[in-house]
């Protein structure tokens, strides 16, 4: 259930909604707007019916919800979320763009990568301290070495950073080090390591995991919520299918149904849903058409020599011809890439990979 307080309900009004909700053994998540409260109950709903909410004073309306997730569902807040990054906000006005490396491999790597994003016109940089891999023989990155390099990259370049965490232990660290966490899609459902986040109350790229439904993803989403931490961005990566061309398929459909019905901004990752590096330019322009609020792709200075993901990994011409693809792609929408600037003396192609005129 929904509580809408009216414009001109005081904090005692508020308060009062959420003591009663909180009596009756349920609880009460406050999310103020720019216009009015809203105030989302959470437990046993029959409980909530009998209670005479809508009677209270600075009470507008109480609107039953019928989702399984109830904090990041629009109904809760049906003006889209801004979420901050450091200084930058993602929002559903405008196309991010977050770049990096998949693995920090050394700190000239890392350095040299930050500065091709930097150069591009990324808003965010990416990097990997810790790796989750299929193979126990292959590269598990850096750990808080990896941290402290992209502690410094931020510091050089003033790009805020964006960084995955594992175990619920090593979210303090993390935290500590980094201006984003993220959820990868092996961790999902990793119900410990959601609320572990929640708690942590800094921003959470939330990724879709391989063969998780809309809805599972969401639920995902309401254990971060659910613990007070509601800037959540969503990213959909690609989920497993029977196709093998690729490395998932990405599905821009299940994106655009989650923008529907959450109030979180909704990003898309095309390198992994992918694989392939000629493909990422495509998925990435399809992504921006299909309203993603912003996109995150894999860059390497050297991607013949990755440690990590290698073949799906742009190079620094690469990226700067796609920020001004989807920034020419987005200005035609109405949603600019913010800060873009580059005059770089050459059109556009819309088409990955043609020879520049």
């Amino acid at each position: 259930m929904v509580v809408v307080m009216k414009t001109s309900a005081t904090q005692a009004e508020i308060d009062q909604v959420v003591e009663r909700v909180r009596t009756a053994g349920g609880e009460a998540f406050v999310s103020p707007g720019e216009l009015r409260t809203i105030i989302g109950l959470v437990g046993d709903t029959t409980r909530f019916m009998e209670l005479p909410l809508s009677q209270l004073p600075g009470v507008e309306n109480v609107i039953r919800v019928g989702r399984p997730y109830k904090l990041v569902a629009r109904e809760l807040h049906p003006e889209p979320s801004v979420v901050k990054v450091g200084s930058h906000p993602i929002d559903r006005r405008s196309v991010t763009v977050i770049a990096g490396p998949c693995a920090v491999e050394s700190e000239t790597q890392a350095l040299e990568a930050a500065h091709m994003a930097k150069r591009a016109g990324a808003h965010l940089l990416r990097g990997g301290a810790y790796k989750p891999r299929t193979s126990p023989y292959s590269f598990q990155g850096l750990a808080k070495q990896g941290l402290e390099i992209l502690a410094a990259c931020r510091e050089e370049t003033g790009l805020p950073v964006v960084t995955e965490v594992l175990e619920p232990r090593d979210v303090d660290l993390v935290a500590s080090l980094a201006d984003c966490l993220q959820i990868g899609a092996r961790n999902m459902q990793n119900f410990s390591l959601l609320k572990e986040v929640g708690k942590a109350h800094v921003p959470v790229i939330l990724k879709r995991g391989l063969s998780a439904t809309v809805e599972e993803w969401l639920m995902a989403a309401e254990y971060v919520a659910r613990e007070g931490n509601m800037d959540i961005i969503l990213c959909e990566r690609g989920i497993r299918t029977f196709e093998t061309a690729t490395r998932n398929t990405l599905d821009l459909a299940g994106m655009a149904v989650a923008r529907e019905a959450t109030h979180l901004p909704v990003i898309v990752d095309p390198s992994h849903a992918t694989g392939v590096r000629e493909l990422v330019g495509p998925m990435s322009r399809a992504a921006v058409a299909a309203g993603a609020d912003g996109i995150m792709v894999e860059i390497h200075p050297h991607p013949e020599a990755a440690l990590s993901d290698g073949p799906q990994a742009l190079t620094g011409d690469d990226l700067d011809r796609l920020v001004d693809e989807i920034a020419a792609l987005g200005a035609s929408l109405g949603r600019p890439v913010p800060g873009y600037q580059r005059e770089t003396g050459r059109t556009p192609s819309m088409g990955w990979g043609s020879p520049q005129q």
